[in-house]
């Protein structure tokens, strides 16, 4: 089944991020029924990675979802700017979170962001998004914290503080399955996951404080974990809903920075992502940016990210285990259902 915009406001013909044609609700029986799950996408995003978190979500869900309709409502947070509508968002099916309080969803999903302070309590939207924990804990079946949003989650519901590396953990990385669980049913036991991130969070403390960790990258970092009290709060540090390009997207905007002199270190290469051809090309580039730094040499950079080889290899793990999640979220709605009739029987 796929995947339906919640909007009254988005139609056929609403400007979007990308070409959406299955605008239309189903139908009031549908939606009323166990079978329809109602998912929210909190899209904390800055304007450039906006429209292309939106895009990577929904797909991921509409090819997860199979046999489930899925009924999804956007929302921002307060103090994230987000773009006006126009032709490349879908700012107008955006509500403020402040709606969410008083509508009832199945499931969250909460992205990440950009922070601007250095600790996360500090962030303009940390009061907001401390509210959105709280009512996801007691409103939803289950949630996903992506990336910052686990670390900032991880920091409210238990005080667990991120750490940062010293060099950032960029790349696509082996993960293993270290423990089983209803999400990673049917997943090899090694896969790969997109990993973007500067900062982590330490095994042994989320352990302590009743965390179950279900992948690890081959370095023995945390990748997915868990927590299940009354809703099934899903941590990813990585980023299953990449695009095959997204990556390479972040890898540009970031020698951009540092050809323009907005950031003091050349990026790293991200790892097991380009073809060694592309690596060769990128690693000489890079040796002549660190030698006499210049927009001049973007030009360069950008032909040989355009003549790059990516496979994507961690797709089909990632559908399988947001449709594992989606099952989850049906199985626990349909045995509340039937709970509530076995009451009122």
């Amino acid at each position: 089944m796929p995947v339906y915009v919640d909007s009254d406001r988005a139609s056929d013909s609403s400007p979007g991020s990308f070409t959406w044609p299955r605008r239309r609700p189903p139908s009031k029986r549908l939606e009323q029924s166990s079978r329809c799950i109602k998912i929210g996408l909190i899209n904390n995003m800055p304007h450039a990675a906006f429209a292309a978190t939106e895009r990577q979500f929904i797909s991921i869900l509409d090819s997860a979802s199979e046999s489930i309709p899925v009924q999804l409502t956007l929302y921002s947070l307060p103090g994230i700017p987000r773009p006006e509508r126009g032709g490349d968002t879908a700012g107008s099916v955006y509500l403020s979170v402040d709606t969410l309080w008083e509508r009832s969803l199945d499931g969250l999903i909460v992205t990440g962001k950009e922070p601007i302070t250095p600790n996360l309590k500090d962030e303009p939207c940390w009061e907001s998004f401390t509210q959105v924990v709280e009512w996801a804990r007691e409103n939803t079946y289950s949630t996903v914290w992506s990336c910052l949003a686990a670390h900032a989650a991880v920091l409210h519901l238990d005080g667990i503080g991120r750490r940062r590396s010293d060099e950032k953990n960029f790349g696509v990385s082996e993960c293993v399955r270290v423990s089983d669980h209803s999400l990673t049913e049917g997943a090899p036991s090694r896969f790969q996951v997109p990993h973007s991130r500067w900062n982590g969070l330490v095994e042994e403390e989320l352990v302590t404080h009743g965390y179950s960790v279900l992948t690890r990258t081959a370095g023995s970092d945390v990748d997915t974990f868990v927590k299940d009290e009354n809703s099934l709060f899903v941590f990813f540090q990585g980023h299953p809903e990449y695009d095959t390009d997204t990556l390479m997207r972040e890898y540009r905007r970031d020698v951009g920075r540092y050809l323009r002199h907005e950031a003091e270190t050349y990026p790293l290469l991200p790892r097991g992502y380009f073809d060694r051809s592309t690596e060769r090309a990128l690693s000489a580039l890079r040796e002549e940016a660190m030698s006499r730094r210049g927009e001049e040499l973007f030009a360069g950079v950008g032909n040989a990210l355009e003549a790059a080889r990516i496979k994507n290899t961690w797709r089909r793990t990632a559908e399988l285990i947001y449709r594992n999640w989606l099952q989850h979220i049906s199985a626990r709605k349909l045995a509340s259902h039937l709970e509530g009739d076995a009451h009122v029987a």
